[in-house]
């Protein structure tokens, strides 16, 4: 068996009940919920397990929410013995990967999602900006639709996640027009997202600025295991070096698609995805269909995903 990387998911894997399943079998995901609402000051938990979509989809609430069934599943993980290999996370999952990886403090960085939530959510007037998917577009096609839609606002890449899929970022109008761009140059679906604010653009610059003082005042250790970052696609192993990746982030694009061509280059071919949905196992199908691909969100992915590990390390015996 070659090398392990545990990738954890962003905004828009939340679900009502996630995490409840895990919490109730396992005490050390249920530490996990615990430790948040303390940290938080109110029950994250009751959120995840019996909210509504409405009350989840607010992004002060869905960050700290999707982090803390992450970071749940996988201290259940690693206390049945998986550790990763390397680690990497989808934008706000990044902040999940450097918990895992040693380098954040669980309790410290969902408190710092709760405030990028909510700076995000500020930076922008509400109907301002917007985002939208690009699908069956290579990413240079969909950027060229993007210059050509600007007209003076800002259109650009927010996640270049798959060669078949780029979600792109900005003003309401420019990012509207891109859309139907991209569907005169061929895209198979070109649709606008249910988001609150135009992520990972430079219209987050106040988010960014507000957030980087934050991140400044928070302890960062080495890592156990080396990250591959979003913004550069590229391994790292120090705490600053993961502090001003996160500050970085806010307003780059995820490089998603080049993040896990360098895992693969690394030598990982088991890609484990550890917390709510299956985003990422989705994508990953799209960029090479050659690696193994297992999820882990509750008691029956966690079972399928150990059985399939041990089979496969069986196997390289």
């Amino acid at each position: 068996m070659g090398k392990a990387a545990f990738v954890f998911p962003g905004q828009a894997s939340q679900y009502p009940g996630m995490g409840k399943e895990l919490a109730e079998k396992y005490p050390a995901a249920r530490a996990v919920f615990e430790e948040a609402d303390q940290a938080l000051g109110f029950s994250i938990s009751r959120v995840c397990f019996e909210g509504t979509e409405e009350e989840l989809k607010q992004t002060a609430v869905t960050q700290p929410a999707i982090l803390t069934c992450s970071v749940a599943t996988y201290r259940v993980l690693a206390e049945r013995g998986l550790t990763p290999d390397f680690v990497a996370g989808h934008s706000l999952g990044e902040y999940s990967a450097l918990v895992a990886a040693g380098s954040l403090k669980f309790a410290d960085a969902v408190v710092l999602v709760r405030k990028r939530g909510t700076y995000m959510q500020e930076a922008v007037p509400a109907g301002v900006g917007a985002m939208a998917a690009i699908m069956g577009l290579s990413p240079a096609v969909a950027a060229d639709a993007c210059k050509r839609a600007a007209e003076g606002e800002i259109c650009a890449a927010a996640n270049l996640n798959s060669p078949e899929q780029t979600v792109i970022s900005g003003h309401a109008g420019a990012v509207k027009r891109a859309v139907e761009i991209a569907s005169q140059l061929g895209a198979k679906r070109a649709v606008i997202l249910a988001v609150s604010a135009p992520f990972h653009s430079v219209l987050m610059m106040p988010a960014q600025e507000r957030l980087a003082e934050d991140l400044k005042k928070t302890e960062f250790s080495a890592l156990r295991v080396p990250l591959v970052t979003n913004v550069d696609a590229d391994t790292i192993e120090t705490g600053a070096e993961a502090r001003e990746a996160l500050i970085r982030q806010v307003t780059a694009p995820v490089r998603w698609e080049e993040s896990v061509l360098t895992l693969i280059e690394e030598g990982v071919n088991t890609f484990v995805e550890v917390g709510p949905g299956r985003v990422l196992t989705g994508l990953l199908r799209q960029i090479e269909r050659s690696v193994a691909a297992l999820n882990v969100e509750d008691e029956k992915s966690l079972t399928a995903t150990m059985d399939k590990i041990a089979a496969a390390r069986s196997d390289a015996a």
